[in-house]
């Protein structure tokens, strides 16, 4: 894993200074990149026919993250991944206006797992959570060896639009930049922003790797995916003349 970071960092990857002049998007790619992240799914679900979107998926009740460790984990290492994790939940509740907690019944779960605890650490949480079954975890489970992290969201209603409980996992192999990495990219998906795109720049929702952290286009998109004017449930078509408007705003100031 160190060689993996080293090598991407030595190929210029893993950016962290959230882009830059080099990097400029406007309001129109704000929207064509949203629409994009936010309406179509990474992976293929069942039920849902590919390259067609959905509707818009996001909270609508307070997220409650608690971080778990698997028993391989160092404790110098479970303080500095808790302290992350605190800090980048504080950031995402101030950036969307949802309240985001480290405290209460927990409803998302943030594990740092090794290969030799990942199953165990997972299957403890069955029953935990509303809806979430063994085989509802089984992908998290069974992460490739190419995987560095994951998340799945879950909705009590089948069929159902907003999300009510989450599960990430992170490799704690991974050297310290790549956890910050997947804290910051699988938390913020799991908001709302599902899928990845190689046209999304600069950006953490996307597979180039070439940012490592939350950039300044990522946080406009999650502004607009919180902003009270959208509604849980839309279409893409519903959606698109409010978005153009939000988009105008977040670039020109209110107008």
């Amino acid at each position: 894993m160190r060689a993996v970071q080293s090598s991407q960092l030595t190929n210029g990857l893993l950016l962290q200074d959230g882009g830059g002049p080099d990097t400029p998007f406007d309001a129109e790619m704000l929207v064509r990149n949203f629409k994009r992240l936010a309406f179509f799914n990474e992976y293929f679900t069942p039920g849902t026919p590919q390259g067609v979107p959905g509707q818009l998926r996001r909270w609508e009740k307070p997220i409650r993250f608690e971080v778990q460790f698997g028993a391989s984990v160092p404790a110098s290492q479970r303080r500095a991944d808790h302290a992350d994790v605190a800090a980048y939940a504080q950031r995402l509740s101030k950036l969307t206006g949802h309240p985001i907690s480290m405290s209460g019944p927990a409803n998302f779960y943030v594990l740092f797992v090794g290969e030799d605890d990942r199953a165990a650490t997972i299957d403890a949480l069955v029953g935990r959570l509303p809806g979430v079954r063994a085989e509802s975890l089984a992908s998290l489970r069974n992460l490739s060896p190419d995987i560095y992290c994951a998340v799945a969201t879950y909705s009590e209603r089948r069929g159902s639009s907003v999300y009510d409980s989450a599960v990430a996992v992170i490799r704690a192999e991974n050297p310290d930049l790549l956890r910050l990495s997947c804290i910051h990219e699988e938390l913020a998906q799991a908001m709302g922003l599902a899928n990845d795109s190689p046209d999304a720049r600069p950006s953490i929702f996307n597979d180039d790797d070439e940012f490592a952290l939350l950039t300044a286009h990522d946080e406009r998109l999650l502004q607009m995916l919180y902003d009270p004017r959208l509604r849980t449930g839309m279409t893409m078509s519903q959606a698109d003349p409010i978005l153009r408007v939000i988009a105008k705003e977040l670039i020109l100031g209110p107008v």
